[in-house]
C-alpha cells in the first residue's frame, strides 16, 4: 500500500519547485493524492479493511488542510495543482 521509492521520486520530480524540494505544500499534496488513490483501489478488493480506512480518512483530512493553506497563500498555484491532480472537481 505504501508508495515505492521510484513512484515517490517520480511524483516529487513532477511537482518540486526547486532542486531538493520534498516538503513544499504542492509536493506533499501530490504525494498524499497518490497514496489516497492507491488506498482507494485497495478498498475495491478489501471492503472490510476498517483499520486502513481510518488511515485513508486521516490522509484526506491532511490533504484538505494543506490545500486550504495553499489556497490562502498562492491561489494560482492552488488552481493549477488541483487541475493537474484532478481533485475537487
Amino acid at each position: 500500500m505504501a508508495l515505492t521509492k521510484e513512484q515517490k521520486d517520480q511524483v516529487i520530480d513532477k511537482f518540486k519547485k526547486h532542486t531538493g524540494d520534498s516538503g513544499s505544500p504542492e509536493v506533499q499534496i501530490a504525494l498524499l493524492t497518490e497514496r489516497i488513490n492507491t488506498l482507494s483501489a485497495h478498498f475495491k478488493m478489501h471492503k472490510a479493511d476498517h483499520h486502513s480506512r481510518r488511515g485513508l480518512l486521516k490522509m484526506v483530512g491532511q490533504r484538505k488542510r494543506l490545500l486550504s493553506y495553499l489556497k490562502r497563500k498562492d491561489l494560482d498555484g492552488y488552481r493549477s495543482l488541483i487541475k493537474e491532480l484532478g481533485i475537487r472537481g
